[in-house]
Parts: C-alpha cells; sequence; structure tokens
C-alpha cells in the first residue's frame, strides 16, 4: 500500500493516534470529506474540457451567402477616443 511496509504504517498510525486521540475519528472524516469534494471538482473540470473538446470538434453546418450577408445585426459605428490635447504652458 502506496509503497509503505506494515512496520511504517503502524509508525504512522501510532503518530496519529498521539496527535488527535479523541479527534482522529472527526479528523478522519473531514480529511475524507475534503477528499471527496476534491475528487468531485476534478471530474467536474474534466468534463468542462470533455464538453469544449465537443463543441469545438462537432461540425457546424454550412451557411449559404445570404445568411452571411443578411445576418440581422446592424454594423457596429466606429469608436475612437477623443485626442489628447495638453495645457498652454504658463510663462513668467
Amino acid at each position: 500500500m502506496f509503497g509503505l511496509s506494515f512496520f511504517e504504517l503502524m509508525v504512522i498510525f501510532v503518530v496519529a493516534v498521539l496527535l488527535f486521540g479523541a479527534k482522529l475519528p472527526e479528523v478522519a472524516r473531514t480529511l475524507g470529506g475534503s477528499y471527496r469534494d476534491l475528487k468531485r471538482g476534478m471530474n467536474d473540470i474534466q468534463n468542462q474540457f470533455r464538453l469544449a473538446e465537443l463543441e469545438v470538434t462537432r461540425p457546424t453546418p454550412a451557411a449559404t451567402k445570404e445568411e452571411d450577408e443578411d445576418d440581422g445585426f446592424a454594423a457596429a459605428p466606429a469608436t475612437s477616443a477623443p485626442k489628447f490635447t495638453p495645457p498652454p504652458a504658463d510663462e513668467a
């Protein structure tokens, strides 16, 4: 198990009992819940990547020229920033 011998596992168990004592079941329950949440989060992330991959690789229907030319949206006006003019220098 994890490349540890029986003796090493016993030492770890004894140290855990000495450190946590009566709280050991609560600590183990908390660690198990954290592990479960981590695993669930990782599965959600993997599913999101799979869905994104399917969206990218899914073939899209070819659009006709009429649909490309008249998509129902007006052309957006070009935007520009106001030109900066520095204030005149005061000569004393």
